[in-house]
């Protein structure tokens, strides 16, 4: 004979022999209101009789005969051998949680930017460090510890940036961030606590830095961005304490910042006593081009360096880093320890050694040849469908943008592709309402087998798309 499982499992249920009605009624009382109410669902798994006994310091006998009503009055399911459960409601006998959405359908072709290929993250590498830093953490560091992050990955960040972007850093002026979201966020903050009240970012750019630096207490201030990046000129008139720039591949348009406008940004920056935020976000990848160093090496008492895990590797690892200038480090730490008391330890730990035995490295070598193949397979068959668009922004990064007739219709080319199962992102999704329609066309996490019959598809509905209109 199965005996019942013994498995622990707690459950909040308290008895008093002050407390009105028997023990077992308490506890018929308890379960049946927790599942009529939902907070018990269909299939929740309950302690077997003698461990909720055990739990509640009383004899089984009473558990025995409590879960022997519900029983029979349909809030629970109990079977030799197998653990309690909650059963199903009857008809009209409880609340029915409203049904979830329809899962939308599945899509053919992903061109949607900002993405890496997940499916290439190392696994096997990161679960050997994360085994590693499991082991060997020491009891101070499984404690909060400093908020800027646990020496070693700070002190591996310092070298990797200084060896592969020309970062200026030293583990003292590194602070290891959840993501660069959560980067902008503190740094904005850390400007207005040192003063600042208005900073300028990129336009177009993604809505939600102009929410993040609201929230930061900066008024945001939109500076236009041409092929050449942020117009600096501009940016003179704004009357800003601080600026946003992705030089290396400026999103959502690809433009990379010029050598002369970097020469002036600097020169606005000393000339200000301005700081920027440089979001360094998928510099790594670059085709046809010598590499571009970061801007912070330039002028590091000026400039806040930000990186992220989240297009070399994947967004879930939720790791980022700032290279913070002295004087506003104090306050980036302060604002790091209130927003969360640090990012995950192990995982930083994790990270540090993934970084010192070069899987990082070789991850990028591997995966730039990789995107170089789709980018190349991408430009050739935009050419052969849509001869007439015009594509920027192929130099860096994992998207590019394609500008179409001034007489297309973004929405109605939008329509048509999810039609179809294929899904982009377009300019007007950031502000945009002048100039052409265009298209960012990501191709990251999209197999290079799929380019090809994803284009031949995309240029089907923009031809739809024009018959409709005409």
């Amino acid at each position: 004979m199965k005996k019942e499982s013994s498995q622990p499992t707690e459950l909040l249920v308290s008895v008093s022999k002050d407390a009105p009605g028997t023990l077992g009624s308490q506890i018929e009382g308890q379960l049946r209101s927790r599942i009529r109410d939902g907070a018990l669902r269909a299939g929740t798994a309950l302690p077997s009789t003698r461990d909720l006994a055990r739990q509640l310091g009383i004899s089984r006998r009473v558990v025995v005969d409590a879960y022997g009503q519900l029983t029979a009055e349909g809030y629970l399911i109990v079977r030799q051998g197998a653990r309690p459960q909650v059963a199903e409601p009857a008809v009209g006998a409880a609340p029915v949680p409203a049904a979830p959405p329809p899962r939308p359908a599945e899509l053919r072709f992903d061109f949607r930017p900002s993405m890496p290929d997940v499916t290439t993250f190392p696994r096997s590498a990161w679960s050997r460090c994360l085994r590693t830093a499991a082991a060997t953490i020491t009891d101070a560091d499984l404690a909060y510890g400093d908020p800027r992050g646990v020496d070693a990955l700070r002190a591996a960040l310092a070298d990797y940036l200084g060896r592969t972007r020309g970062a200026v850093a030293t583990t003292e002026n590194v602070v290891v961030t959840t993501g660069y979201t959560q980067g902008l966020a503190i740094v904005c903050r850390a400007l207005a606590e040192s003063g600042a009240t208005r900073i300028a970012l990129e336009s177009p750019a993604d809505p939600e830095y102009a929410m993040i630096a609201r929230r930061g207490g900066l008024e945001p201030v939109p500076v236009p961005v041409d092929g050449e990046g942020i117009r600096v000129d501009l940016l003179e008139r704004a009357d800003v304490d601080a600026v946003a720039v992705t030089p290396a591949h400026q999103h959502p348009t690809g433009a990379v910042l010029s050598s002369e406008r970097r020469n002036a940004l600097v020169a606005w920056l000393r000339a200000r006593e301005a700081i920027a935020v440089e979001d360094d976000y998928d510099a790594e990848y670059r085709y046809d081009r010598a590499a571009v160093g970061a801007v912070q090496g330039l002028e590091p008492d000026r400039v806040v360096y930000a990186g992220s895990t989240a297009k070399t590797l994947a967004p879930a690892l939720r790791l980022g880093w700032l290279v913070v200038p002295a004087r506003l480090l104090e306050q980036v730490r302060a604002e790091k320890l209130l927003s969360d008391r640090g990012t995950a330890r192990i995982e930083q730990l994790a990270f540090a050694e993934f970084l010192a035995r070069g899987h990082l490295d070789r991850h990028r070598r591997r995966m730039r040849l990789s995107y170089a193949a789709r980018r190349a397979a991408l430009i050739d068959v935009l050419g052969e469908e849509l001869p007439e668009a015009t594509v920027r922004g192929i130099a860096a990064g994992l998207h590019v943008t394609v500008e179409l007739r001034a007489a297309d219709d973004e929405q109605a080319i939008v329509e048509e592709a999810r039609a179809r199962r294929i899904a982009f992102a377009v300019m007007s999704d950031y502000g945009v309402s002048d100039g052409p329609p265009t298209l960012m066309l990501g191709y990251g996490h999209l197999p290079e087998a799929a380019v090809r019959p994803g284009v031949r598809g995309l240029a089907e509905a923009i031809r739809a798309a024009r018959e409709r209109a005409a």
